[in-house]
């Protein structure tokens, strides 16, 4: 036989064995007699993502379709076989009983070639558990009360610039202004910088800010891949931050530090954490390794802190208004609640005051319910879990795992009429009834939103501070009901939020 034909015959029976596995892998749950839908031979279950369905959309859809199937649905996170988690008691052996079955979030990151991707919310294994416990310090309450005047201080800058829009024309897109006080706040804190966005939309980490969230360097294609295969992808030298976005928040903290550590400036806030880790001589108790942070470590837990930090707040703060806007009765009885508590302050909110506005906190946890911010849980199986009862279903070692929070908090068996704006849901007595994986914005379990905190204490501040002096309602620009953007990961409305707004 010649030469060719041998190489021919070789290569045909190579095709066809990776076209075979190919699709024996897209075939997986199907030919385990377990309920999905048919994947795309490259996106799987992800298919018209970011063009004719949003992620939430896709969450949303499957949980409704395989509801009461069992504990999990399958799925296909690109072309990996992935579970998708039905049942509230299965997502509480996955986040808090079993955890160190399923520490790991399972996203691609290569911090080695693209240093911002070495952030908390992204690392896995030891590198995770070593960096969150590093970080918890910083998070304390104690640190809550040292930013606290910060947040408030931009609060009034904000409340002021609001007022000047409020009189240039009584409609107001509240979606940008709310980002731009935030983006403030966390810039503050994060960096020590003066960010300026209120008084000036297009100042440079306004701009930066928004394009963390809407660039990246791969394309459908590239996202796909480096999902199904991150491993080679690392291997590969595949970054995912935009290299404008890359080099902006380096350039900063470079900068930063540098100034701090030349100068001998401490302002009590999350950079100080973080150069205190850079130069702190701490030792790991297991192998007696130095642990200190690098400069690029310490860049990617800011640039993490900022960009999760702005949007969610914001956006929180966007969806509470909108509903406040439709609820003029829930609107009032807040208001009532922040001037009182105020009234007691000398007409100021303290830290210790802000936690006694209980009604306000019901409103926020609602809006986190009909609009959780980040409306999917990820988690990678370290090892074959069997779920209890259910011998059939057997997560495997590898494989990805999504709980729909977002999806769950709209599930009739766990609230009533879901789709209504209630805050008496989160009443003191309905808490205490509720099982803690009923209600997952921040997660749950060892692996919960680190930043959860100081989260809450600016959305707090932002809304008891709007509340206050001004009254919301709806006009013939709002969007009714919300659109929401297809491009984002996160919940996020598509055109903006507009609302009426007048003084009190």
């Amino acid at each position: 036989m010649a030469v060719g034909t041998v190489l021919l015959t070789a290569f045909l029976a190579l095709l066809g064995y990776l076209l075979a596995k190919w699709r024996s892998t897209m075939r997986y749950w199907q030919d385990l007699g377990i309920p999905c839908d048919e994947p795309h031979i490259m996106m799987g279950s992800m298919k018209g993502v970011k063009t004719k369905r949003s992620f939430n959309e896709i969450w949303t859809s499957t949980y409704k379709k395989f509801r009461g199937t069992g504990p999990f649905a399958g799925f296909y996170w690109f072309r990996r076989p992935a579970v998708f988690v039905l049942e509230t008691s299965l997502a509480k052996q996955i986040l808090i009983k079993d955890f160190n079955k399923f520490t790991d979030r399972g996203f691609f990151n290569n911090p080695e070639d693209d240093p911002l991707s070495g952030q908390l919310f992204l690392l896995d294994g030891h590198k995770w558990k070593s960096m969150r416990q590093k970080l918890t310090p910083t998070f304390t309450s104690g640190k809550m009360k040292y930013m606290f005047p910060t947040v408030i201080k931009v609060g009034h800058e904000f409340t002021d610039v609001f007022g000047e829009y409020v009189k240039k024309n009584e409609i107001v897109e509240v979606k940008e202004l709310l980002a731009r006080f935030t983006t403030d706040v966390i810039g503050t804190c994060a960096f020590g910088i003066e960010c300026s966005s209120l008084k000036d939309p297009e100042a440079e980490f306004r701009v930066m800010g928004r394009r963390s969230l809407t660039e990246q360097r791969l394309g459908a294609i590239g996202i796909g891949f480096v999902n199904s295969f991150p491993n080679l992808a690392r291997r590969l030298h595949m970054k995912m931050t935009a290299e404008p976005i890359e080099k902006f928040f380096m350039r900063i903290v470079r900068e930063t530090v540098a100034f701090r550590e030349q100068n001998n400036v401490r302002r009590n806030d999350f950079m100080d954490q973080l150069i205190d880790l850079k130069n702190n001589q701490l030792m790991t108790s297991e192998t007696g390794e130095n642990v200190n942070l690098t400069i690029e470590q310490i860049a990617a837990q800011a640039f993490v802190f900022f960009a999760a930090g702005f949007e969610t707040s914001s956006t929180t703060m966007g969806f509470a208004l909108y509903e406040l806007a439709q609820h003029q009765d829930v609107q009032d009885r807040m208001r009532k609640e922040i001037l009182e508590i105020c009234q007691k302050n000398n007409g100021e909110l303290s830290y210790e005051s802000v936690k006694d506005l209980v009604y306000l906190d019901q409103v926020i946890s609602e809006t986190l319910r009909l609009y959780t911010v980040l409306p999917v849980l990820n988690r990678e199986c370290l090892e074959d879990f069997v779920v209890p009862d259910n011998p059939k279903y057997v997560i495997k070692k590898g494989m990805p795992i999504l709980i729909p929070c977002g999806a769950m908090h709209r599930d009739e068996k766990l609230y009533p009429n879901p789709d209504t704006f209630n805050p008496d849901n989160f009443s003191p007595e309905r808490v205490k009834e509720r099982d803690s994986v009923e209600w997952l914005p921040f997660g749950d379990g060892p692996r919960n939103c680190i930043g959860m905190r100081f989260g809450q204490m600016q959305t707090r501040i932002g809304l008891a501070l709007l509340i206050k002096e001004f009254k919301f309602s709806v006009c013939d620009q709002t969007t009714i009901p919300m659109i929401y953007d297809k491009e984002m990961f996160l919940i996020s409305s598509d055109k903006g939020i507009y609302l009426k707004v007048e003084r009190v």
